[in-house]
């Protein structure tokens, strides 16, 4: 964090590629990218607005922010799609790294790409890791009082800022007791997860239950496994049941 952004806004440069398109034209193509945290949760991207090959035309309207100061908000155009109010620039910003650079609204390209890998939801936390380890430990899930699921095969999902996930075989699952659902959601880190409902008798337990059925590379060890929320269900491992933790999806 440089002087000029003292203790507020979280800035600093990245060394990967980065490029983003939209309806198949490239918007922008940088080796100069800086990660800033919005929020605590993950970074975004801005970009140098040299960098950008879209063309950026005011929308008329603005953005403020009480720390990043008063935004200008721009319509991306290439040559066959226009980005309504995706792009984004503090010009007289009071962090000063930023006055020169340009937000483009992650979900409003139709892609990105760190290097030649194509990224998803948001740019990947420097700081965070995701660690899976096989686990002989005996987890038990409980939704209810009734046991949905047993197991000494277990893949521990280790995910910095989040409790320990525990994904298990199908197998020993009572799978009998699940229902597809429609709902997906998409995980920088680990990819697009598919989710499951919980019957017991009258009583639907929502979206409760999800799994990776094809996850990026680096989470291979959880494909085809599925994971209960801690925060909804009773765990038990080894015999000891864990309190449910807190958190954003509690």
């Amino acid at each position: 964090m440089s002087e000029t952004n003292p203790g507020k806004v979280r800035v600093e440069p990245c060394a990967k590629r980065v490029r983003t398109y939209l309806g198949g034209y490239l918007v922008a193509d940088t080796i100069r990218p800086v990660l800033v945290w919005e929020h605590p949760y993950y970074p975004t991207y801005y970009l140098p607005a040299d960098d950008l090959v879209a063309k950026l035309e005011p929308s008329g309207d603005a953005r403020g922010s009480t720390q990043l100061g008063d935004g200008t908000q721009f319509d991306v155009l290439v040559d066959n799609a226009t980005a309504f109010g995706a792009a984004l620039r503090y010009l007289d910003s009071p962090v000063e790294e930023l006055r020169d650079l340009v937000r483009l609204d992650f979900d409003s390209m139709d892609a990105w790409f760190e290097e030649d890998e194509p990224i998803y939801v948001h740019p990947r936390d420097p700081y965070s890791r995701v660690d899976i380890l096989a686990s002989s430990r005996h987890i038990r899930v409980d939704i209810g009082g009734t046991t949905v699921a047993d197991s000494r095969n277990s893949r521990i999902l280790f995910e910095t800022g989040l409790p320990p996930r525990y994904y298990l075989p199908m197998t020993d699952v009572r799978m009998e007791l699940l229902r597809r659902s429609e709902t997906e959601s998409q995980c920088p880190y680990k990819g697009t997860a598919s989710y499951w409902h919980v019957q017991i008798g009258e009583n639907e337990y929502p979206d409760i239950v999800w799994g990776y059925p094809t996850p990026l590379p680096e989470s291979q060890k959880v494909a085809g496994l599925v994971c209960f929320y801690n925060e909804k269900v009773d765990i038990w491992v080894d015999g000891q049941l864990l309190p449910r933790p807190k958190s954003p999806f509690s």
